[in-house]
């Protein structure tokens, strides 16, 4: 009997530890493949620490602590090394299976070039609105510098080589004189030894804030870069400097890198270089060809990079567009753009690759439609493209970091479908997205079946595959109508509102007052507000939305938790054309969208609120929700889901999908003008 008792507690140790391994530790798993989808075996699988090999099929799997988010990293000797992160929350949605991972092999003069977008590290990295924290201390900055970059240090390191868009003048000071424009950046030397700790190795001067404070800011930027480890092209204290290539050799192939910027500007003196002071590269069709065509037939590889078009706009202009492809059919090998701070697509022409705008890499601008970026990888085979592949990125508290969750389906989504206009095809790889020489389009289905919640009209389709287009949707009632939608708040799920040790700057609310749960209505997150009856509280959007579509039907949806009854009030505030930030924040009127009345109820209660987006004389505009205690003098109340969809698309019983402009095609929700109780058949192309 003793014995028999004794292997009984042995069996109940063993589930004891198994069950409290299992509760801290989460099982990963994958499979590693070569780009003719061939397995490689033994692929060494870092994660967090912790190293699995792949097996003969080339899969893996490993169990890791539990954590907010896992950096996986890639190795296998004659191949080039990869990294990707994923969210604990995005796993689970993937039952812990992660989608297949190609590696590129290494050969003879193939090179791997790395490219992010604009670059700025001055304005509200040391003053920063809404009392939110500093990030650059004037007697700690080269270290919090490196703070900003720390997080794609991995990734820009991994390449040969890597460049971005320096849209800064350097100076250990203010300089005195402007130029005379409204916006001018000018950043501390510090910005270029992090840049250069991160991995970068080259920046381009070629852009409209080059010449912000004219010749002395100019001038003491090019002595700062000449005692730093960057190269540099794209401006100079003539036109002849400006215009002249910055090269390197890389794997015994000799590169040139130029930089232009699009126009002359309005401003006298003009932002670009002449005869007579110093700027910026001119990039006209003339000056680039001719500086082009000199590196093609001294046998550079050359890079050309870009800055033009409009801001914020989702295309480029025809003007850029036509530079570019000159550029190329010049015999530059690759054309990198920027200057609208949102990414646009790519396009495979002739087999060279152009990225038409980069987005932000550094920057601190506050609205949301810029905080979504990318790290592109260029593998070039002695100057001959080879394949690409994009690094999702979330521009975090003003900080780049790798995109998980919907901040990775909202950047590849776009990226994708703004790529498919130009016949130029984004397939995945774990979960970034590759570009390959082929550009062949697979010809398989998908049909996937969509659970509704209960009661609620307006569905979330983050966890769509990106890559593919909706076709088909399929009502499982005819009399029922739907319409398509893009969020505009991002982090909407607060499933990544801690990670990176970098705080969230899109939303107002008191930080006193606010905790993180680790529970939520759908996910692992969401907010713990602390409520007082002496006064509303207010939570919401912080700054306004400035890339938006006038006179738009919109929804404001959110999922709310209360021990208490409360009111709710949903509010949208605008800002005028020519109105300045703070007077819009402090005494633009708020215009109510609706109420609603919640009581005390364990479970959570959603609200959904119809409205029209502003018509005209706005230039943006933001929602807030302000917070009445109903019961008692003191309470709290736990928010999740807050969005703030916009409809690309009016109601329809059609089952083909009206894709009217470019936003459609960019489907983050499906909104049904009826409770429907049975799944929603989605199909997909890609």
């Amino acid at each position: 009997m003793s014995r028999i008792l004794f292997f009984i507690l042995i069996i109940i140790a063993v589930n004891l530890n198994i069950s409290a391994f299992a509760a801290t530790h989460f099982a990963l798993s994958g499979r590693i493949i070569d780009e003719e989808n061939h397995a490689l075996k033994d692929v060494v699988v870092e994660i967090n620490k912790v190293k699995a090999v792949t097996n003969e099929i080339g899969e893996f799997s490993v169990n890791a602590a539990i954590n907010d988010v896992y950096q996986l990293k890639f190795t296998k000797d004659g191949y080039f090394q990869s990294i990707q992160t994923f969210s604990h929350f995005e796993l689970q949605q993937q039952s812990s299976k992660i989608t297949d991972i190609s590696l590129v092999k290494k050969a003879s003069k193939r090179v791997m070039l790395a490219f992010g977008g604009d670059v700025m590290m001055g304005r509200r990295y040391y003053r920063p609105y809404f009392d939110d924290p500093v990030l650059i201390h004037l007697d700690n900055k080269l270290d919090n510098s490196k703070a900003i970059v720390q997080h794609i240090k991995p990734y820009m390191s991994l390449a040969d080589y890597a460049a971005v868009n320096l849209e800064t003048q350097i100076a250990d000071e203010k300089p005195e004189e402007s130029a005379p424009k409204s916006v001018t950046f000018y950043s501390e030397p510090e910005v270029l030894a992090a840049l250069t700790w991160a991995g970068i190795d080259y920046v381009s001067l070629g852009n409209n804030h080059t010449y912000d404070y004219m010749d002395s800011g100019l001038q003491s930027t090019l002595a700062f870069l000449k005692q730093s480890e960057l190269g540099y092209s794209g401006a100079g204290v003539d036109e002849e400097s400006a215009l002249k290539a910055h090269t390197e050799t890389i794997k015994n192939t000799e590169f040139a890198m130029l930089g232009y910027v699009g126009w002359e500007g309005s401003a006298n003196p003009t932002q670009t270089a002449n005869d007579q002071h110093g700027g910026a590269a001119y990039g006209s069709m003339k000056n680039i060809l001719k500086s082009v065509s000199e590196q093609v037939e001294k046998n550079k590889v050359t890079i050309v990079q870009y800055h033009g078009s409009q801001e914020y706009a989702n295309s480029p202009t025809g003007v850029t567009e036509q530079r570019l492809k000159s550029s190329l059919d010049a015999g530059a090998a690759l054309a990198i753009a920027h200057h609208p701070h949102v990414t646009q697509g790519l396009e495979l022409y002739n087999n060279k690759l152009i990225a038409y705008s980069m987005g932000n890499f550094i920057f601190d601008q506050n609205f949301s439609a810029t905080q979504h970026s990318f790290i592109l990888y260029v593998w070039l085979d002695d100057g001959k493209f080879h394949r690409a592949e994009i690094v999702p990125l979330y521009v975090k508290g003003y900080k780049p970091t790798p995109a998980t969750g919907m901040h990775r389906y909202t950047v590849m989504k776009r990226l994708t479908e703004l790529s498919k206009q130009r016949n130029t095809l984004i397939m995945p790889s774990g979960g970034h997205g590759v570009i390959r020489a082929n550009n062949q389009t697979p010809s398989e289905k998908l049909t996937l079946a969509i659970d509704p919640v209960n009661g609620e009209k307006v569905i979330p389709l983050y966890q769509l595959p990106w890559h593919r287009t909706i076709t088909h949707v399929e009502l499982p009632d005819d009399n029922v109508g739907y319409r398509l939608g893009t969020n505009l708040i991002n982090g909407s799920d607060f499933e990544s509102f801690a990670t990176f040790d970098s705080p969230e700057r899109g939303w107002i609310f008191q930080r006193s007052a606010t905790t993180l749960n680790d529970f939520g209505a759908s996910g692992q997150r969401s907010l713990h507000i602390k409520l007082a009856a002496a006064k509303p509280s207010t939570f919401g959007m912080q700054s306004f939305r400035r890339v938006y579509k006038a006179s738009s039907a919109m929804t404001v949806k959110a999922k709310f938790n209360v021990q208490a009854a409360v009111k709710i009030n949903f509010y949208w505030q605008g800002r005028k054309t020519r109105q300045k930030l703070l007077d819009a924040f402090d005494n633009s009127p708020k215009h109510l969208i609706g109420t609603t009345e919640l009581t005390a109820n364990e479970k959570w209660q959603h609200v959904e609120l119809d409205f029209n987006s502003p018509r005209i004389g706005y230039k943006s505009y933001r929602v807030i929700a302000e917070i009445t205690l109903q019961d008692g003098t003191s309470s709290a109340i736990d928010i999740d889901d807050f969005a703030l969809i916009e409809w690309q698309s009016a109601f329809s019983k059609n089952i083909q999908p009206n894709f009217y402009n470019t936003l459609s095609y960019q489907t983050a929700y499906i909104g049904v003008d009826k409770v429907i109780s049975a799944p929603v058949m989605i199909k997909f192309s890609h």
